[in-house]
């Protein structure tokens, strides 16, 4: 079949990357793994967007950046960007809720309706029999089950921290799968990574 994969990368990261080993991640090895071999991947859409410095870790942008550069290697991987915001907020303190203190609160914007959007949009325009869904968020409920009723795709929904998956998620979906330590391990690129014009990408020293 034909297959669109559909990555949200902020959810994929926290959910699954985060204070782990396998940040090096190439995304269509990853889809293949998670597809069956007939399938074909056409596209890989990922969601996602550029970091901002922030006190105790001001090196983000760039190691982020030498990811992005390791997959636009990828010919059938897109790039979507939503926008990463910085804020201050108050907050009280868990120990004494009635005293408050100020804090840097980040948040990632517009990958979710950007997500539900290309699903949906792709669907219509029949450029896919699949679509392969990593992502948590219950936000997207709704699109893939239209995708799946309305428009006669399957979708597949593929659940990132080895818990059991949130039920009307799933059951939006055909069909779940979960993404394992093994799957990521399998789906590191190499290091460096070779570009187009004969320029090395390496990995991070440290993420």
């Amino acid at each position: 079949m034909r297959a669109y994969v559909y990555i949200d990368g902020f959810n994929l990261y926290y959910r699954a990357l985060k204070g782990g080993p396998y940040k090096w991640l190439d995304f269509v090895k990853l889809s293949k793994r998670l597809l069956d071999p007939s399938d074909s991947i056409d596209v890989v859409r990922y969601f996602t967007a550029r970091v901002s410095a922030r006190s105790g870790d001001p090196d983000a942008p760039r190691r982020q950046q030498i990811l992005f550069n390791a997959l636009g290697t990828l010919s059938n991987l897109k790039f979507h960007y939503g926008r990463f915001l910085a804020k201050q907020k108050m907050r009280p303190l868990v120990s004494n809720p009635k005293k408050y203190v100020n804090i840097l609160d980040t948040e990632e914007k517009g990958s979710d309706v950007n997500l539900a959007v290309h699903l949906l949009n792709d669907g219509w325009h029949d450029r896919y029999d699949l679509a392969l869904v990593l992502s948590q968020d219950t936000d997207l409920i709704e699109a893939m089950r239209m995708v799946r009723i309305d428009v006669g795709k399957q979708v597949g929904l593929v659940w990132l921290d080895g818990r059991q998956p949130n039920k009307y998620m799933a059951a939006a979906c055909s069909f779940t799968r979960h993404l394992s330590r093994a799957d990521l391990a399998a789906s590191q690129f190499p290091n460096p990574v070779i570009r187009a014009d004969g320029s090395e990408v390496y990995e991070p020293a440290s993420w």
